[in-house]
């Protein structure tokens, strides 16, 4: 992996590039997260496709543009990162907040898209509680206590029964949280609240698209899961049976099939692993409940 800066239309980003394969995989980190979060999962890649991670702009070490980075801003600066790098196009995977993303990214840039893949993340936009939350985290984080969002939220993203085996990806999520710039912090809260519902893109679009979900998430947990993907019988899902919402560090191995399955990527080199439970979205939409619920996702 090559490890540059690159200017994206007017932004400095910093990528990471494998520079060779056939199919192009662009993994977008999560809020709080950088493309370290992906260090370990993007050896299971790489001999397969080419692979590209990169800071989006206002975590990491990439800039802060302003006081609201919109899911649009920052949809278009990863097109202008593409571009510079001569991709054409792309599998865009979107982990939690890079979802919405990639959303924003389906929608304004579909020419430039073999698929879509949302890793525990979903196109409801915010629910008036969330919306509320994501101030108070404002609140916070201006008033200088950015340390109680890292004491809690790095470990509430694993599965209960993962978190002491997963300790040291916790401590490293933690001290992501603490280097992570407080401007850029509030600039993607800013351009969460206000995102759009995506629901109805994503059922128009003639883009292959991929849930990845897991089973014991938190954030979006299986009774809201399995109806939100019930509402997109056009879409392909993936269960991971034992993961929370880190399953690309939780079952990576699982994640990493998936995903270069769905790429049209041959696995076998990667990984022995399959990905637990392969079926549509209409397939889910049978065991999906009747009652209504809302996600509680990051």
């Amino acid at each position: 992996m090559i490890e540059k800066f690159i200017m994206a239309g007017p932004t400095a980003l910093h990528v990471c590039d494998s520079q060779q394969g056939e199919h192009c995989i662009v993994l977008l980190h999560g809020y709080l997260e950088s493309m370290l979060v992906w260090s370990d999962f993007v050896p299971l890649l790489y001999k397969q496709a080419r692979v590209v991670t990169l800071d989006l702009p206002g975590h990491g070490i990439s800039v802060v543009t302003g006081e609201v980075h919109t899911m649009e801003f920052l949809a278009d600066t990863v097109a202008e990162a593409l571009k510079a790098l001569g991709i054409e196009r792309c599998t865009l995977v979107g982990h939690s907040m890079g979802g919405y993303v990639a959303l924003a990214f389906c929608e304004r840039h579909p020419e430039m898209l073999d698929g879509v893949v949302l890793l525990s993340s979903t196109p409801n936009p915010d629910t008036a509680e969330k919306a509320e939350n994501r101030r108070r985290e404002i609140a916070l984080v201006k008033a200088g206590r950015k340390e109680l969002l890292a004491r809690v939220a790095p470990a509430a993203g694993f599965a209960e029964e993962n978190r002491e085996r997963m300790k040291d990806a916790i401590e490293d999520l933690t001290e992501q949280v603490f280097i992570t710039e407080d401007d850029g912090i509030v600039a993607l809260l800013n351009g969460m609240i206000q995102r759009k519902d995506q629901n109805e893109m994503l059922r128009k679009t003639k883009i292959p698209v991929l849930f990845i979900l897991g089973r014991k998430d938190n954030y979006i947990p299986p009774e809201v899961a399995e109806k939100m993907v019930a509402a997109h019988p056009e879409a392909r899902v993936v269960w991971l049976e034992n993961s929370g919402h880190m399953g690309f560090l939780e079952e990576p191995e699982a994640t990493a099939a998936a995903l270069l399955d769905f790429a049209g990527v041959k696995a076998a080199e990667a990984s022995d692993a399959k990905p637990q439970t392969m079926e549509t979205a209409e397939e889910t939409a049978k065991a999906a409940t009747s009652d209504p619920a809302e996600a509680h996702n990051e």
